[in-house]
């Protein structure tokens, strides 16, 4: 067993989806999630740089003594997991599109992904794709400016109503009936999204999927907390917590103390 916190980090507020996941599933573990926010985002952003910022982050969650970390970004994940897994000695968990999900459940044998041009680039989605894929017809859309409006806060919005209409309706009209959101950042939308496609497209946020699998990991490596700790929450950013602070109260219900956390040489706003 291990009492240290588990480490989750995204290019911003997109990973709070699998937070909330990881926090519902593994009441007992302590979570420090880390938001780059100075830097989001990272869907068009080389894959040396991403490669860089998750090294810098990495170094400083290893600092606060993180026994396993979760890439909670796609595209993240695309650029720079396996290079993780390679420099530092703790386990790591990445996201991966469901496209292994949307085409076991497809009737239409059409599915729909959106999700960032650097996941779509990725080593994991081009492998999984080619896996699982191959008598079904995927429609894949970039889905520009979404995670802007969820760093603003503004996911509720009628402008992110007005683009998401013009990312999912030719998905429609080909026909699709699964949706893989192959961005943490997208299932803030996923409440929008359902209305638009109505009850026989599904709708699939991979990070239940994460959270079970960080808890397999935890059992397998036996550094998993006592089963009657009750876990605690840090949440950092590279840039401000105002908006982190918002959207947490948004999607908890609760209200956050802030502070700073020093990590290394770098003093970082928090909330807990």
């Amino acid at each position: 067993m291990s009492s240290n916190p588990i480490g989750i980090f995204d290019s911003g507020l997109g990973g709070l989806t699998v937070w909330r996941e990881v926090r519902r599933q593994l009441p007992a573990e302590d979570v420090i999630y880390f938001a780059d926010s100075l830097n989001c985002p990272y869907g068009h952003k080389s894959a040396d740089e991403i490669v860089r910022l998750a090294k810098n982050i990495v170094d400083d969650m290893l600092a606060a003594g993180c026994k396993l970390m979760v890439v909670a970004c796609n595209t993240a994940t695309a650029a720079a997991i396996d290079e993780l897994r390679k420099s530092y000695p703790i386990p790591f968990v990445g996201m991966e599109p469901a496209i292994k999900q949307a085409a076991l459940n497809t009737h239409t044998g059409r599915v729909g992904v959106l999700a960032t041009k650097g996941t779509f680039d990725g080593r994991l989605y081009k492998e999984t794709s080619r896996k699982y894929v191959r008598n079904i017809d995927v429609m894949v859309q970039v889905g520009d400016g979404l995670v802007e409006l969820v760093e603003a806060n503004e996911y509720e919005s009628p402008q992110a109503g007005q683009l998401l209409q013009t990312y999912i309706a030719p998905m429609l009209e080909h026909g699709v009936d699964q949706i893989v959101l192959g961005c943490t950042h997208y299932p803030f939308f996923k409440p929008q999204i359902e209305r638009m496609v109505g009850r026989e497209v599904a709708v699939i946020d991979p990070a239940p999927a994460v959270a079970r699998r960080v808890s397999d990991v935890l059992i397998d490596a036996q550094i998993q907390n006592a089963a009657n700790h009750h876990g605690t929450d840090v949440f950092l950013s590279s840039g401000s917590v105002c908006a982190m602070e918002s959207l947490l109260k948004s999607i908890t219900g609760r209200t956050f103390s802030r502070g700073t956390m020093r990590l290394g040489a770098v003093e970082y706003e928090s909330l807990s």
